[in-house]
């Protein structure tokens, strides 16, 4: 197989999934031991003695395991069961399956990505509703209230409830790969994006210097903050096509003859849907086969922004041909 097929089958692989389900070991630690009893072992609540089931407030509820929209309070009703019950789900993230535990049959609900164990869906619901009752466990959900769905990213569902969702016209992007000179110029370049600027960010020195990166003494990265048009270019585009082709993620701490933890890879998410999307990449890019050895990028939650020196930016733009050790794969 010639390497432009092998780049062509990559190319056109299925789209990332932004509500991924975290390994086991991970879910022990996130989850309390309810929730991990109902979500992985098909476990049930008590009625009447659960987070939702008398809720009133307005917004959806999304899977506590993958994050994934299930349902919205303008389809909660009160059943009487003492179980959250819902009319229908919010979007086609619901699973039917048949079950047989119990000596009877029933529909088991679950989630599409995440693979959690919600309830079971019943026909016994308000008949000018479509008769249908979906009962579901709140420890298998996560409530997220109106006010706090854009912040979250859930804003496509803010007209359900008389809101605007305005696609934003700007987003930014905290990146490291190596030194920030040869990232900044690649990155600028990429369409959709609207400004670059190095700096240093995720150590403990405050108002660090060039000098202070050196011998990984501020614990800072170089990086490159990246504003840029979502509508023009996806969060996920920019990590998959640009970032993990224009360094090395699987040197540690490492690019090219720099060495240091200021040379470090690393992605500074500023959201809870930035930090899914990347930790989807990240181990998309990894399995791809794309790159021989593991891939070391470290996905952390961004920290305070340092503007380099005025003389680091835009370094290549002042000066044609000057170091780098950064370039775009195929």
């Amino acid at each position: 197989m010639t390497l432009l097929l092998v780049l062509t089958i990559l190319s056109q692989s299925s789209p990332v999934n932004p509500y991924p389900k975290p390994p086991p070991e991970v879910l022990k630690k996130s989850l309390t031991p309810e929730q991990f009893h109902v979500t992985q072992s098909c476990g049930t609540e008590p009625a009447f003695h659960n987070a939702f089931w008398n809720n009133h407030e307005a917004g959806i509820y999304v899977d506590v395991v993958s994050g994934e929209p299930l349902f919205s309070s303008i389809d909660k009703f009160d059943s009487g069961t003492g179980w959250p019950s819902f009319t229908k789900p919010l979007k086609s993230n619901i699973v039917e399956k048949q079950d047989k535990t119990l000596f009877m049959t029933r529909t088991e609900v679950r989630s599409k990505h995440g693979d959690s164990h919600l309830g079971h869906l019943f026909n016994d619901g308000p008949r000018e509703a479509g008769g249908m009752r979906y009962c579901i466990n709140s420890a298998s959900l996560k409530f997220v209230p109106v006010s706090e769905l854009a912040a979250k990213g859930y804003g496509e569902f803010l007209p359900l409830f008389g809101k605007s969702a305005v696609t934003p016209q700007e987003e930014i992007a905290v990146l490291a790969g190596g030194c920030f000179w040869g990232m900044e110029d690649i990155l600028r370049k990429i369409p959709g994006v609207k400004k670059v600027e190095v700096g240093y960010t995720g150590g403990h020195v405050d108002n660090p210097k060039y000098d202070d990166t050196h011998g990984s003494k501020s614990g800072h990265a170089e990086a490159v903050k990246v504003w840029f048009d979502p509508g023009v270019l996806s969060y996920a585009d920019l990590l998959e096509k640009w970032y993990f082709k224009m360094h090395d993620p699987t040197t540690l701490n490492r690019q090219g003859n720099d060495v240091g933890s200021q040379y470090r890879s690393a992605i500074f998410y500023s959201s809870e849907d930035q930090r899914k999307v990347a930790e989807a990449v990240t181990k998309k890019v990894d399995k791809s086969g794309s790159w021989k050895k593991p891939i070391v990028t470290q996905v952390v939650a961004a920290s305070k922004w340092w503007p380099a020196e005025e003389y680091h930016q835009d370094y290549l733009v002042k000066h044609p041909g000057g170091y780098s050790c950064h370039y775009m794969r195929p």
